[in-house]
């Protein structure tokens, strides 16, 4: 039922081709915003809760979006992976959905968080830790969550919906945002008011714990057990030093295991205000009755004080990073150069390098390592793990068999090179404008795209029009701008290396040539 955008999947994904929708991709972008200007709504209540309504009749159904701007970067040291747990609470119900006793639940609730705070004490204490005395709070602690568990009406909120023709019900979390989405009949749009109004203004985070052991074992299964996950974490814990995008976005083992849900409690508190929420609506819907609705139900949510942003910059990376990890598996690549966030005016330019790189079969990487036989895929991706702070411009290789991750890594630097040297054909920069137009319209061609799209952009911009803004600033980027922007960013000494290497492979002296020392004394002169 969930989507958790994790960081090696998110690696993977992006092989697939974009698609583009029914309109045709040489519309302009003030065609686009033109079309949308007329059939789109934007308030804000008192509370600060903000709504962006696209009306589109086309079909008697409606999609909701809700975006929570907080991720995965905004984590309290030691707490890694608690954004993530209300991904897995998110549909669990409330004070009013999903009990039996509410009352009763609730003490027992607050037994099992007193007996849980005591046994983390205890166990804290390491080799002094009175071992009877964990195995008392241990057993009391089960007994508290089996008294809890059986005031539990299991799935009631989800069985609400589903009684209610519900469908792409989900919800993810990024280093960025944690989202809620699904669509539901056109006839049905007060049951959304209600149900997501009492979700947020009255949360139980009932069966916390149960849910944290299920997270370890995703853990365990995608990260732990995935050479190609472990590869992916390395690679970014390596990359950064000091800001939180170094760390995983589904948590660190040891976090994970101490994770309360009295720190989920103050969690909620601090980044699930109304004024930190912006919901995306759009289908066969009158935003005059949205408003209307929104006022009867939302306005009992708190305002609250606005997060803090993350204020933590990561420092110039001097010398080049390198990690490898060596065991028995398909070797893998990835090259990642630090790159401005997106409100930078760079920030388009890593777009139509990502695109000329790595999209369809004439694209420069595929030419030069799929089509040659050399790798079994190699992508990139303009801005990873996120986007609202200094990110990573990434590229990943899966080497074929034979062939070694480090020719996968010359191969890439060849690419990067020849850019930096001889720029971009025009025919490559026209092609790349012209699939951002045809991937935006993709995105704008359902309710739910238009929905998680504008809301989005709205609580990132403050303005649902800045999905249009950005392919005017694309369309105004010149084969100059990719060049230099090339030259600016694929250096050596702002690069981190990360591979796999199969045991059997003998260690090359390259590797001990490419220590970061050397590599930023080869940087000065550039």
């Amino acid at each position: 039922m969930r989507t958790h955008i994790r960081l090696a999947a998110l690696a993977l994904a992006v092989a697939a081709v974009l698609a583009t929708g029914a309109v045709p991709p040489t519309a302009s972008a003030q065609d686009l915003l033109s079309e949308f200007e007329n059939k789109t709504t934007t308030f804000t209540l008192d509370n600060g809760l903000t709504f962006v309504v696209v009306e589109r009749p086309d079909a008697p159904v409606v999609s909701f979006h809700t975006y929570a701007d907080v991720g995965s970067v905004n984590e309290p040291f030691g707490q890694t992976g608690i954004a993530h747990m209300f991904e897995h609470m998110a549909f669990k119900g409330t004070t009013t959905i999903g009990t039996k006793n509410i009352e009763k639940e609730m003490a027992a609730l607050r037994r099992q968080e007193e007996i849980y705070l005591e046994l983390r004490r205890e166990k804290a204490k390491g080799r002094q830790a009175d071992s009877s005395r964990i195995a008392d709070l241990e057993e009391q602690f089960n007994n508290a969550q089996e008294e809890a568990q059986s005031y539990i009406q299991d799935g009631e909120y989800e069985n609400i919906l589903e009684r209610n023709g519900v469908s792409g019900l989900n919800a993810y979390t990024s280093a960025d945002a944690t989202g809620y989405i699904y669509s539901l009949p056109a006839n049905k749009l007060e049951l959304f008011f209600a149900l997501e109004a009492d979700r947020f203004k009255n949360p139980v985070l009932r069966e916390f714990y149960t849910e944290r052991d299920v997270v370890m074992e995703e853990r365990r299964q995608r990260t732990e057990s995935s050479p190609t996950g472990r590869l992916v974490e390395e690679f970014l814990t390596t990359a950064y030093k000091a800001h939180p995008y170094g760390n995983p976005t589904i948590g660190h083992m040891s976090d994970l295991q101490n994770l309360t849900r009295s720190e989920a409690k103050e969690f909620y508190a601090e980044h699930y205000t109304a004024s930190n929420l912006t919901i995306g609506i759009a289908g066969d819907v009158d935003p005059e009755q949205v408003r209307a609705y929104a006022e009867e139900y939302f306005t009992i949510l708190p305002e609250g004080d606005d997060p803090m942003p993350v204020t933590t910059e990561e420092p110039e990376q001097i010398g080049e990073r390198r990690v490898v990890i060596r065991e028995q598996t398909q070797p893998f690549t990835i090259v990642g150069y630090h790159r401005p966030s997106m409100y930078h005016e760079k920030a388009p330019v890593y777009t139509i390098l990502s695109d000329i790189l790595s999209q369809g079969r004439t694209s420069r990487l595929y030419t030069a390592l799929q089509e040659t036989g050399q790798a079994l895929q190699a992508q990139s991706i303009s801005s990873f793990p996120g986007s609202k702070y200094e990110s990573l411009f990434m590229v990943f290789g899966v080497p074929s068999r034979g062939v070694s991750p480090d020719s996968i890594e010359h191969a890439i630097y060849d690419e990067l090179d020849k850019i930096k040297e001889n720029g971009v054909t025009a025919e490559e920069l026209e092609r790349a404008k012209t699939r951002a137009r045809a991937n935006l319209i993709g995105q704008l061609d359902s309710n739910s795209g238009l929905a998680r799209r504008f809301s989005r952009m709205e609580a990132l911009t403050g303005d649902w029009r800045s999905v249009f803004e950005r392919i005017n600033e694309i369309e105004a980027i010149t084969a100059e701008d990719v060049q230099r922007v090339a030259q600016e960013t694929f250096t050596r000494s702002n690069r981190t290396v990360a591979m796999i290497k199969t045991t059997d492979e003998a260690q090359p002296q390259a590797d001990a040539s490419s220590s970061s020392s050397d590599a930023s004394t080869a940087d000065a002169s550039q």
